[in-house]
C-alpha cells in the first residue's frame, strides 16, 4: 500500500445533511481528469501539456491559465489521486480484524487493478521516482516514512490490543513499511502474493513474531 501525502483527518456530513447538487465539472477538473488518463497511460514523462489541454477539450492557452507549468498540473493530479487512495486505504483498513490481516489487505490494495489510485501511485513512484518528486514536491519524496505514517495507528491499536510488543511504534511502523513495500513490488521464488491464504500464513510466521521481538 503505497500512500504518497500524509493526509490529515477530514469531516464529513451526516445523512441528515443535504448535499449540493452534482454539477458540471469545471475547466480545472476536466484539465485534472484528462492528467489521471495520460499519466494512467504513459506515465509522467511521457505526458504532455498538449495532450492534456486536447484531451481536456481546451487550449493550451487556457490550460496555462488554472496551471503554470506540466508539474503543477500533474501534480494537482497526484494529490487528487492520493486523496481517493488514503480514502480506499482507511475505508478497507478499518473492516479488518487482526494486524496480520490487515498487512495482507494492504498488500492486496498495492497490487490491485490497474485502475485504482493505489495501484497508479505505487506504478509512478516507483518507475519515474524523480519526476514523481518534482510533481508531488519535496515534501513528499520520503516513501517509506509516508507507509510508515499510513501504518502508525494500526500498529498502536495492535499493541493496545496486546497483539504485538514494541516501544516504539513509528520505527516498527517504518519496518512493517519496508516489508510491505518488499511483498508488494519484489517478485520473489517462495510466495504468492496474490494467493491470500499463502500471504497471511507468510505474515504471520515471518512479520508477527518480529512485532514481538522489537521492543
Amino acid at each position: 500500500m503505497i500512500p504518497l501525502i500524509p493526509r490529515s483527518s477530514t469531516v464529513t456530513a451526516g445523512p441528515d445533511v443535504q448535499q449540493p447538487a452534482r454539477t458540471a465539472p469545471t475547466v480545472r477538473e476536466r484539465l485534472i481528469d484528462a492528467a489521471e488518463a495520460c499519466l494512467r497511460a504513459k506515465g509522467i514523462r511521457a505526458t504532455t501539456v498538449s495532450e492534456v489541454a486536447e484531451a481536456a477539450g481546451v487550449s493550451r492557452g487556457w490550460l496555462y491559465r488554472h496551471f503554470p507549468d506540466k508539474s503543477a498540473l500533474l501534480g494537482a493530479a497526484l494529490v487528487r489521486l492520493n486523496d481517493a487512495y488514503w480514502g480506499e486505504a482507511h475505508a478497507i483498513l478499518t473492516e479488518v480484524d487482526g494486524l496480520a490481516e490487515q498487512v495482507a489487505a494492504g498488500v492486496a490494495l498495492g497490487r490491485t487493478a490497474y485502475d485504482s489510485p493505489g495501484a497508479l501511485l505505487m506504478r509512478l513512484r516507483l518507475d519515474e521516482p524523480e519526476e514523481f518528486a518534482a510533481c508531488a514536491g519535496a515534501g513528499v519524496q520520503g516513501l517509506v516514512p509516508d507507509i510508515g505514517a499510513l501504518w502508525q495507528p494500526y500498529l498502536q491499536a495492535a499493541a493496545e490490543r496486546g497483539e504485538i510488543t514494541v516501544t516504539d511504534v513509528a520505527e516498527a511502523a517504518e519496518w512493517v513499511a519496508r516489508v510491505l513495500l518488499s511483498v508488494t513490488t519484489v517478485p520473489g521464488a517462495t510466495l504468492d502474493p496474490d494467493d491470500p491464504t499463502a500471504l497471511l500464513a507468510y505474515l504471520k510466521r515471518y512479520l508477527m513474531p518480529g512485532l514481538q521481538q522489537l521492543g
